[in-house]
């Protein structure tokens, strides 16, 4: 079980890590932007390097999206007091995995056997 100072060391980890992502989602959203053909550019290969980075910056997106929803639920474990318990078996989360990840929301071992 944490302590309340580790639950404010967490709890303000999360916050600064929140508003980076959402800094981070907003300047990649032009990136993922649909791609226009750019007229200044001939050929297929510009039109094909366009829409490979295009995708790369939509699968970046999805990667912070996925990420942000996973710090807003964390988040919201502080108003509800589940912070730092794993959300299948109910158990503490290991502090040095909260320490890694502080958005995690299972134990080591649930989250192996999940990805299992």
């Amino acid at each position: 079980m944490l302590d309340d100072s580790q639950l404010a060391t967490f709890q303000g980890r999360l916050e600064t890590l929140r508003e980076a992502l959402q800094a981070q989602y907003e300047t990649g959203k032009t990136a993922a932007d649909t791609v226009v053909l750019d007229q200044s550019k001939v050929g297929r290969l510009s039109r094909m390097d366009a829409m490979q980075q295009q995708s790369m910056a939509q699968s970046s997106q999805r990667q912070v999206e996925n990420r942000l929803r996973r710090v807003n639920k964390a988040l919201a474990k502080f108003l509800s007091g589940d912070y730092g318990y794993c959300d299948s078996c109910g158990n503490d989360i290991d502090v040095s995995r909260l320490d890694v990840q502080p958005e995690a929301p299972c134990c080591f071992d649930c989250q192996s056997q999940q990805e299992n």
